[in-house]
C-alpha cells in the first residue's frame, strides 16, 4: 500500500513538473490567450449590457442595484484569486515548482487592483442604499484587510533581491493569510452587518429574481475570464524577468 502511494506521489510530481515549467506554461498559454479573451469580453460585455438596459428597476433600490454587475463580480474575484495564491503557495513549498512562485507574484497586482473596485463600487452602492460610503462592518473591514494584504505582499517582495528567500516567505505569509478569506466569506453570518446574505450560495436556490440572476452569473463568468487575462499577462511578465538568462527564452522572445 505504502509502494503504491509512492509511486503515484513520483507520478503526481512528475507531472506537475513536466507541465508546469516555465517553458511549457508560455507555449501552452499563448495558445489559449485569445480565445479566453475574447469570449469573455463578449460575455461580459452581452451580460452588461443585458443587465444595465433590460433588466427591470429593483423595488426597494431603484437602478442604483445594477452596480452589482462590477462589484458582485469583483468581489468573487478578489477572494478566489487569493484562494489561487494559496494553492500555488502549498505547490511551491511542497514540489519547488518555480511557476508555483511567479504566479504569486503576478497574481497579487491584479488582486489588489479587483479588490480596490470591489471596495470602491461598494462605497458607490452604499450611499444610496445605506446613506454612507462607508462603514466599519465585517465585510467591508475584512475586505480591506485583504486589499491591504496584498499591497504587503507587493512591497515585500520588491523590498528582496534575494528572489529565492522571497519567494519563500511570500507563500508563507499568502498561507498564513489565508485565515482571512473564511472571515470575509461569513462574516453576513458571524456578525451584525449591513451586508445581506450571499444571493447565489451552492446549497440554497438564488434568493435573487431570474432576471436579474441571468446577467449577474454572465457577469461573473465574463469578469472572471479577463480577469485571467490580466494573470495570464501579468505572470508572463515575471516569467521574462526572471528566466532571462536562459536559452530558450531567446528563441521565444
Amino acid at each position: 500500500m505504502i509502494f503504491y502511494i509512492c509511486t503515484h506521489l513520483k507520478v503526481i510530481k512528475k507531472f506537475i513538473h513536466q507541465f508546469a515549467s516555465p517553458k511549457t506554461y508560455l507555449y501552452q498559454i499563448n495558445r489559449a490567450y485569445k480565445y479566453i479573451f475574447y469570449s469573455s469580453l463578449f460575455i461580459y460585455t452581452f451580460s452588461l449590457i443585458w443587465g444595465l438596459l433590460f433588466t427591470p428597476e429593483d423595488f426597494v433600490q431603484g437602478n442604483s442595484f445594477r452596480i452589482i454587475y462590477l462589484h458582485v463580480p469583483a468581489s468573487f474575484l478578489s477572494q478566489s484569486l487569493y484562494v489561487a495564491m494559496a494553492i500555488a503557495s502549498v505547490t511551491y513549498l511542497i514540489w519547488r515548482v518555480k511557476l508555483a512562485a511567479y504566479l504569486i507574484i503576478a497574481i497579487a497586482p491584479i488582486g489588489a487592483m479587483v479588490t480596490f473596485i470591489a471596495l470602491s463600487s461598494g462605497s458607490i452602492w452604499g450611499i444610496p442604499t445605506w446613506g454612507t460610503w462607508w462603514q466599519w462592518d465585517a465585510r467591508i473591514t475584512s475586505t480591506l484587510i485583504l486589499f491591504i494584504m496584498y499591497l504587503g505582499l507587493i512591497s515585500l517582495h520588491t523590498s528582496f533581491s534575494n528572489h529565492e528567500k522571497a519567494d519563500k516567505l511570500l507563500s508563507w505569509l499568502v498561507i498564513v493569510g489565508f485565515v482571512n478569506i473564511p472571515i470575509i466569506k461569513k462574516s453576513v453570518d458571524w456578525w451584525s452587518t449591513l451586508h445581506q446574505s450571499a444571493s447565489i450560495t451552492l446549497t440554497d436556490r438564488p434568493s435573487i429574481d431570474p432576471s436579474m440572476l441571468y446577467p449577474l452569473i454572465g457577469s461573473i463568468i465574463g469578469f472572471f475570464g479577463l480577469i485571467i487575462c490580466l494573470v495570464i499577462i501579468s505572470s508572463k511578465v515575471q516569467i521574462i524577468k526572471r528566466e532571462s538568462t536562459k536559452s530558450w527564452l531567446k528563441d521565444y522572445v
